[in-house]
């Protein structure tokens, strides 16, 4: 699985998405460019599953040193490696490590039942929170505190986007 070529962002407003780790799951798969496959890398603590399709935006590097990361709303888990054209609604903020971690929140292109949710404003503020307490209680459990700066609304994802991209095309550029 070869992803090098592919577009973070194949046409304006939507990203591609590789799904690594389906939603309720509690492997925790990277993508080994390497290898060119999924690989396990961890399983999380028993009291933490995924909540949404987590993967992350190819070709784009955040401020982690890794892909921006990127969350998909799906109806039924899809699987690791699973290629997804999908619509950024907003982003949830954070601090780990001492980088900023942003982590898109998609829907998917393909599903016409979403296609009129366009903001995070849409989303019950419940289940927001839910997402922001997965990460602070997974990452807090893996010894690795956490800081919640909140969510961002879609308007602030083409400059994330953008930074990513280019921080990507740098870094290629440097090898």
């Amino acid at each position: 699985m070869d992803i090098s070529s592919l577009a973070a962002s194949p046409s304006q407003g939507l990203v591609n998405l590789v799904v690594e780790i389906p939603a309720g799951s509690r492997n925790k798969y990277e993508y080994n460019s390497a290898a060119g496959l999924m690989k396990l890398d961890r399983v999380l603590h028993s009291s933490v599953r995924y909540p949404f399709d987590y993967g992350f935006v190819p070709n784009t590097l955040a401020e982690d040193g890794a892909p921006l990361d990127a969350m998909v709303i799906m109806e039924e888990p899809t699987f690791a490696g699973c290629l997804i054209t999908a619509r950024p609604i907003g982003y949830l903020d954070m601090i780990d490590s001492g980088a900023h971690d942003g982590k898109l929140l998609c829907v998917p292109e393909a599903d016409g039942r979403q296609s009129s949710l366009r903001s995070i404003r849409q989303i019950a503020p419940n289940q927001l929170e839910d997402v922001a307490e997965f990460f602070r209680t997974y990452k807090n459990l893996a010894g690795r505190p956490v800081q919640i700066i909140g969510w961002e609304d879609a308007g602030a994802v083409p400059a994330l986007l953008e930074r990513c991209i280019q921080a990507a095309r740098s870094d290629q550029g440097e090898r």
